[in-house]
């Protein structure tokens, strides 16, 4: 099982880091292959022009290519996801989330933020192909604590909320594959 997490957040330090790094800590413990796509790592003038055909871009569009799901993280600024992650997604080609098992991921300030999971991220995500949107998690930017060490914590309520939405995924990528491979088809 391959599962790659791109995250739309323009902040290597950010609250949406910590949920991610709890995301890939929490599946690599299950002895599961997990691959990070940060967005803020590729190169910006690929990005704003849109080249889809960079080396960069075309790894990255590799990589979800050969995932069995996809985690999509972003911050919630004006009640939708980052512009950053926006312009990654314009690149992956149509399709591109077929078949796979997609987590949408969120956190915002306030729960009025909480829409932008429905009716923004999920949208996008349907455009790419993806039939199969988990509900996804909204976490609030206080389930997420910055301690004066530097070092975040996670509050119960959201990694058990995101432990709940990390069993579902492997459970709906194993029941894909199944199904797939009972179907006369092959498994990836």
């Amino acid at each position: 099982m391959n599962i790659v997490t791109i995250s739309g957040s323009p902040s290597s330090s950010s609250r949406l880091a910590a949920l991610l790094a709890f995301v890939h800590e929490s599946l690599a413990a299950s002895g599961l292959s997990v691959d990070w796509i940060n967005v803020r790592e590729l190169p910006a003038v690929d990005l704003v022009c849109g080249n889809a055909n960079s080396a960069a871009i075309q790894q990255a569009t590799e990589r979800v290519r050969n995932a069995d799901a996809v985690i999509v993280g972003t911050p919630v600024y004006k009640a939708s996801y980052t512009g950053l992650l926006k312009t990654y997604l314009d690149l992956l080609p149509m399709h591109s989330f077929e078949g796979k098992v997609v987590l949408p991921l969120a956190i915002g300030g306030t729960q009025s933020h909480l829409l932008a999971l429905d009716y923004a991220l999920k949208p996008l995500l349907a455009v790419l192909g993806a039939t199969h949107i988990l509900r996804g998690v909204f976490a609030l930017e206080r389930h997420v604590v910055k301690k004066p060490d530097g070092s975040v914590e996670l509050d119960n309520e959201i990694a058990e909320r995101l432990s709940a939405a990390l069993v579902e995924l492997v459970a709906d990528v194993y029941n894909m594959s199944r199904t797939v491979y009972a179907g006369g088809g092959t498994t990836s």
